[in-house]
């Protein structure tokens, strides 16, 4: 194996040449061969029979190129990578010269490596005290949200819909008298004010008496999903079959004894205002620390290779993918959803994806100036907490050298940012 290295016109960016062996990329061949021959069918051999120079007769001696380049190539790249202390950030673009039995393969691949970061100002930055106070208000508002889980829905029959009233309904919907798909439901509950419904939909129900009947029009919104529906001016037909309420409970001493393990409201509202005092200070903390990162980074001018923005929109388009699937619901369906196409919704994310990799190589670039590093103790605790939450022994995730160096990684990034917090002067 042999490599030249070169560098290209574009900064942060390398040419590399390989050469493999003949001998080593025939030994690819037959690897590739001996696990693939059984699914080959050969006039005049039983299925996965057939020798090789009888396969690459039949196909052509290139059928089992593309597998041997993808079964040596790999680990040979990342060893000479290794070897060279070349940190590559995007994907090679990979150019082949020379591929062939008993010849040597030749190929080029085209990488961009991390930048250089030439810090800036990094330690005595000013920051502005963040501090939040716990309100009276702050308090009533959390009480409402425990009355309104501990409510009780009741029955209404003596007046009609109100704003807030939970309504059981029936509906068709109908664009220039055709009743469309997914226009009709019967029984349903929709609450009144919640928005669910087209604009103008709720607001025409109150008023509304129980068996009451009445045409509601409405005017599709021109962002709406349903490519068909867009714009379109249409009438629903509804018929209100109940009405309901949320009955509040009365804040006491009896819902505080109900709704938790205190005796009184006024233990409950100060264990209240102990857990909003500790949430306020974990809040003041993530935004200085955000702050303290902004400013570290806006002092720093650095040119950003374009694999770097595109992987991290890789892992951004993932996540989403990954909470879609969680709902129900693909990528592709949601694209057509929101009338985006792939370049659209990537493109959406390239300055979060910008600010993001920046963020991480200016951190590096501290860490590696000071020298921090997590310690052994750290990554033991860390990896201790995870396998809690993950269901799993902390050996199991020791064995895993990617999800270890992540927890390094993470845990220097923390370390970094108290760095830079701790040595900061807050105004």
């Amino acid at each position: 194996m042999s490599i030249k290295i070169e560098k290209t016109e574009k900064n942060n960016e390398l040419k590399l040449e390989f050469k493999i062996e003949a001998a080593k990329f025939d030994e690819a061949i037959k690897k590739v061969y001996d696990k693939s021959a059984k699914y080959f069918n050969i006039p005049g051999f039983r299925k996965g029979k057939a020798p090789m120079n009888i396969i690459e007769k039949y196909y052509g001696p290139e059928i089992f190129y593309e597998d041997a380049f993808n079964e040596v190539v790999p680990e040979e790249f990342d060893k000479e990578l290794k070897e060279n202390n070349i940190e590559a950030v995007s994907r090679p673009e990979i150019d082949i010269k020379q591929i062939g039995k008993g010849q040597d393969l030749i190929f080029t691949a085209v990488i961009q490596t991390k930048p250089e970061v030439k810090l800036g100002k990094y330690k005595g930055i000013e920051i502005k005290k963040i501090e939040y106070n716990v309100s009276d208000e702050d308090i009533n508002h959390e009480l409402g949200h425990m009355a309104e889980r501990n409510s009780r829905l009741v029955t209404v029959e003596d007046r009609p819909v109100q704003d807030k009233d939970i309504t059981v309904i029936d509906f068709e919907g109908f664009i220039d008298n055709v009743p469309f798909e997914g226009g009709k439901a019967e029984n349903h509950e929709l609450t009144i004010g919640s928005n669910t419904f087209i604009p103008g939909f709720e607001d025409q129900i109150i008023g509304m008496k129980i068996g009451e009947e009445r045409d509601i029009k409405v005017t599709f919104p021109e962002e709406y999903f349903a490519e068909e529906l867009k714009g379109k001016d249409a009438i629903f037909k509804v018929k209100l079959h109940e009405i309901k309420m949320k009955e509040m409970p009365k804040l006491d001493d009896e819902f505080a004894k109900d709704a938790s393990e205190y005796d009184t409201l006024d233990e409950l509202k100060a264990s209240i205002k102990e857990k909003l005092q500790e949430d306020n200070v974990r809040r003041a903390k993530y935004e200085t620390e955000d702050e303290a990162v902004k400013i570290v980074v806006d002092d720093v001018d650095v040119e950003i290779p374009s694999g770097m923005i595109e992987t991290e929109i890789d892992n951004m388009v993932r996540e989403v993918e990954s909470r879609l699937q969680y709902q129900g619901m693909k990528l592709e369906q949601y694209l057509q959803m929101t009338g985006k196409t792939m370049e659209e919704f990537r493109k959406d994310y390239e300055g979060q994806a910008t600010t993001s990799v920046k963020n991480r190589l200016v951190l590096d670039a501290i860490i590696s100036a000071e020298k921090i590093e997590a310690t052994e103790e750290d990554i033991d605790n860390k990896i201790k907490e995870m396998a809690n939450i993950y269901g799993k022994t902390e050996e199991e995730l020791k064995q895993n050298e990617g999800f270890v160096n992540y927890i390094k990684e993470s845990l220097a990034h923390e370390k970094v940012v108290e760095f830079i917090v701790k040595n900061a002067k807050i105004k």
